[in-house]
């Protein structure tokens, strides 16, 4: 333990499962608990979350949490000073500021329902797909809040009347998670005074949104008109690392500080520790690529997202990101394990991959909700290609695994176009990775292989969650950014060096793009 006996809690709040987790002052983990949580899929291509049922998951880890530290021997109740919060991202909820209940379901980041409002805008305004661009950094798509938002108000009555009321709420889960924590509608302090939720979200996950102005950090009016959302229903926009509000009573962390905040993405660049020039992926659900541009925005040539890397304070400098999101990563692993049974478990894939050579072939595109970055295709669904009497499970096992690291070494093209000259760091690019899928040495190795370069998986590689710590103790003075940037873990990282040549690496990339171009239009396939 620390000398000083300071703690910090990050809560990371994931698409599939919360956890929390408790770190001393020399940023180890000292205790941590995770809970999953219902995945609803109520028609094809839609995914929606109870926010209730979020919110209860957040309580459960934080007590199991708290419990577990306070066993080892830790004073959680006088040594957490702070806790940090970072969770999934673009995912709308709209909710009633008096009553505190959800109007409708969480609208999930990868859900495509919003399809047909995008081909309308996308017809209706002079600017095509890229119309909003240049102030947000972003293409008009299914994946961001905005459009979700649009959906709700034309589709679910009960938010039109509470925003014709006065009475709508809108926030990705930081700010419902921050909301409810912080009051709510009807909360106590631990003076037993009244409390109201304090209503804020950060700039990374604002910056999801697409409507907040990349280089102004507020709301962007413009696009507030062009798209009929009204300001009233949006959070304040704050820094990932500043005192937000304290916790309410009621909640297992009542009185301590929530002073860090951002989008899971930006938490795991901060947590990789990534400078200007430097890039990390995580693997989850889906699979995140962000390279640090430092503090110029760098418009895409080549489909990639232009975004907030991290701000460390309200009058910190704004580092700003390039980001290539992909859809389906470890859920294509699920979807094996639960869709079709291959495996019992996530981390049987690797031994079942292993039991074959190669992928005999075999291509996997799992374009389940359509393709996201380089691609933006809405219309693409996923297909198995190459499979003869000679295919087996390992064979498709291995193809899925592969489909990640394809999907990667994709989006890192597109870096590399993008930002080759002003950004890219002289000497031999390293791939940083993190997530729960990089524990799969095998998924690690083909990603070397497949890129040419080297990958470095760090000693702890729950990096989301140490970011959002990282900020909260930068804000309440546990740390310098200077400490924390130079910052020497202990353990060592694991490094996978490529071992494919150079020829066979740019076939087995010809035959995926083969495979890419096989998912397109096929959204209308009849049943």
């Amino acid at each position: 333990m620390a000398m000083d006996g300071s703690l910090v809690g990050a809560i990371d709040q994931g698409t599939t499962s919360t956890r929390f987790i408790i770190y001393d002052a020399n940023a180890r983990a000292v205790a941590s608990h995770q809970v999953e949580f219902t995945q609803f899929y109520p028609e094809a291509g839609w995914v929606e979350h109870d926010p209730m049922e979020i919110l209860e998951s957040v309580r459960v880890c934080t007590a199991k949490a708290m419990d577990k530290a306070t066993a080892e021997g830790f004073n959680v109740d006088g040594g957490l000073k702070a806790i940090g919060l970072t969770n999934q991202r673009e995912t709308t909820v709209i909710w009633s500021k008096s009553s505190g209940l959800p109007l409708y379901n969480a609208i999930v980041w990868m859900d495509v329902r919003t399809s047909s409002i995008c081909r309308r805008l996308e017809k209706e305004l002079s600017g095509g797909r890229t119309h909003f661009f240049e102030a947000c950094g972003l293409p008009i798509s299914t994946y961001f809040s905005a459009l979700k938002i649009l959906w709700l108000i034309e589709n679910v009555e009960d938010v039109r009347k509470a925003i014709q009321k006065g009475d709508a709420l809108f926030g990705t889960i930081d700010t419902w998670l921050i909301w409810n924590l912080t009051g709510g509608c009807r909360g106590l302090n631990r003076d037993q005074n009244r409390v109201n939720g304090v209503h804020v979200t950060d700039c990374s996950n604002a910056s999801r949104t697409m409507l907040m102005n990349l280089k102004t950090l507020d709301w962007d009016k413009p696009t507030l008109e062009t798209l009929g959302i009204p300001v009233e229903i949006l959070p304040k926009i704050v820094s990932n690392s500043e005192t937000i509000g304290v916790i309410a009573n009621g909640w297992p962390l009542s009185g301590v500080p929530i002073a860090g905040c951002l989008g899971d993405q930006h938490a795991a660049m901060l947590g990789q520790l990534c400078r200007k020039g430097e890039a990390k992926s995580t693997y989850g659900t889906g699979a995140f690529i962000l390279l640090n541009t430092g503090e110029e925005v760098i418009y895409s040539s080549n489909g990639l997202l232009s975004t907030i890397a991290y701000k460390l304070g309200p009058n910190a400098e704004t580092n700003y990101a390039l980001e290539g999101s992909i859809a389906i990563a470890g859920a294509a692993v699920q979807w094996l394990r639960d869709g079709l049974g291959i495996i019992q478990s996530a981390k049987e894939i690797e031994d079942l991959a292993l039991l074959v050579e190669n992928s005999g072939g075999v291509y996997f595109v799992p374009a389940f909700n359509g393709l996201f970055a380089p691609w933006w295709r809405d219309d693409a669904r996923g297909v198995c290609l190459g499979i003869t009497r000679f295919t087996n499970k390992g064979h498709i096992a291995r193809a899925v695994l592969e489909s990640m690291c394809f999907q990667v070494k994709d989006v890192l093209d597109s870096m590399h176009k993008d930002a080759e000259e002003k950004v890219m760091k002289e000497g031999e690019f390293l791939l940083r990775v993190d997530g729960g899928a990089t524990v799969n040495n095998l998924l690690m190795q083909i990603q070397a292989d497949l890129l040419g370069s080297a990958v470095v998986r760090p000693a702890d590689i729950e990096t989301t969650a140490l970011g959002a710590a990282y900020a909260a103790g930068l804000a309440i003075g546990i740390w310098t950014t200077e400490k924390i940037f130079d910052l020497e873990h202990k353990e060592k990282p694991t490094v996978f060096h490529p071992k494919l040549g150079e020829e066979q690496r740019k076939k087995r990339n010809e035959s995926w793009f083969k495979a890419v171009s096989r998912t397109f239009d096929l959204a209308d396939l009849s049943i």
